[in-house]
């Protein structure tokens, strides 16, 4: 965060917002994207080589996954004190092209840029169990559903009886991901990685599978998982539905933007989150949870939040170097 007086160049800003960008969320940690600094411009690339064949067929996830790293792009882009100015999808020709992104007119942060910011540093996947007595007051999920209208998505809260249908489409998804062959051989390799790998998920960020309302993908798939899943029932967890009206690239990449917005809203009021991508993935499951929608629409993923009572946050999720997501431009300049 940036006073107006110590505004960086535009490259410089580009520079900044691409880096910061490194640490948005992204499905099995993969981090699939690559972004280009010109010195008037920032091109996000997908990256097909990350992509998850068995698990992500479509590139679905990948580019809900780069339109995450988008926001966060744009909300860095903001604190360092520029309007930031995207097109989306600017070149036909250029499918792996997703957005461009400019620094527009110089204004000062504001408050809200501020919170956002800030919220996006302290950012971080929960997968614990959320069992404090506080339910999810009703003004923070009008918040929620106003940070994912905002970027042309919409939040489908599921109720109490829903939440008992989105846990047997996880069931589900479970049961038919074990006889996948493909995807189980797929997440190990993403979820087994060392105390040194730069991307994917060790030990230490997940939870052992446990009893509750939604259960758990096993991410450890009989590999350790050293994340204490700490105590509570979950009672008070909230369930919300990334939801867009169609379902191709344009509105994958803007359900990646509204998951982005809406999870640094949540930080900035005080609750945990993490996400579930099992029942999006595997079809039937996503049927389910599409026939539970209303208005209808196509589920892009699905958000728990909740209240935390553990003050001390899991640990971050590891990053690639920046020499290995951001090439070219000046960071001086």
């Amino acid at each position: 965060m940036r006073e107006d007086t110590a505004r960086p160049t535009r490259t410089a800003a580009l520079h900044l917002a691409a880096d910061e960008a490194r640490r948005a969320p992204s499905i099995l940690n993969t981090q699939p994207w690559r972004w280009q600094v010109h010195d008037d411009a920032l091109d996000l690339h997908a990256d097909p080589a990350r992509q998850l064949g068995a698990v992500d067929p479509q590139g679905r996830l990948l580019t809900v996954s780069c339109g995450a790293a988008l926001h966060h792009a744009r909300v860095a882009l903001a604190a360092a004190g520029y309007e930031p100015v995207v097109e989306r999808r600017p070149d036909p020709a250029s499918p792996s092209l997703l957005a461009r992104v400019r620094a527009g007119l110089p204004r000062p942060a504001g408050e809200d840029d501020r919170i956002t910011y800030e919220a996006m540093l302290r950012r971080r996947t929960d997968r614990r169990r959320f069992g404090s007595p506080v339910p999810v007051a009703a003004e923070v999920l009008s918040a929620l559903r106003a940070a994912a209208e905002a970027e042309h998505a919409r939040l489908h809260r599921l109720r109490p009886g829903e939440v008992e249908y989105l846990g047997y489409a996880a069931q589900g998804a479970h049961v038919l991901d074990a006889k996948d062959e493909g995807r189980v051989a797929e997440q190990r390799a993403w979820t087994h990685r060392g105390p040194d790998s730069a991307d994917g998920m060790a030990g230490d960020a997940v939870p052992a599978p446990d009893d509750r309302p939604v259960p758990l993908r096993d991410f450890a798939l009989g590999g350790e998982a050293t994340l204490d899943p700490g105590p509570g029932d979950e009672g008070n967890v909230e369930y919300l539905a990334v939801v867009t009206d169609d379902d191709g690239a344009g509105d994958w990449l803007a359900a990646g933007e509204a998951t982005s917005a809406v999870w640094l809203a949540a930080v900035a009021h005080g609750l945990a989150a993490s996400p579930l991508s099992d029942v999006v993935e595997i079809p039937g499951a996503r049927a389910l949870l599409g026939s539970l929608v209303q208005p209808a629409g196509h589920p892009q993923l699905v958000l728990r939040v909740g209240v935390d009572p553990d003050p001390v946050p899991p640990p971050a999720s590891p990053r690639r170097p920046a020499s290995d997501v951001i090439d070219g431009g000046d960071a001086t300049r």
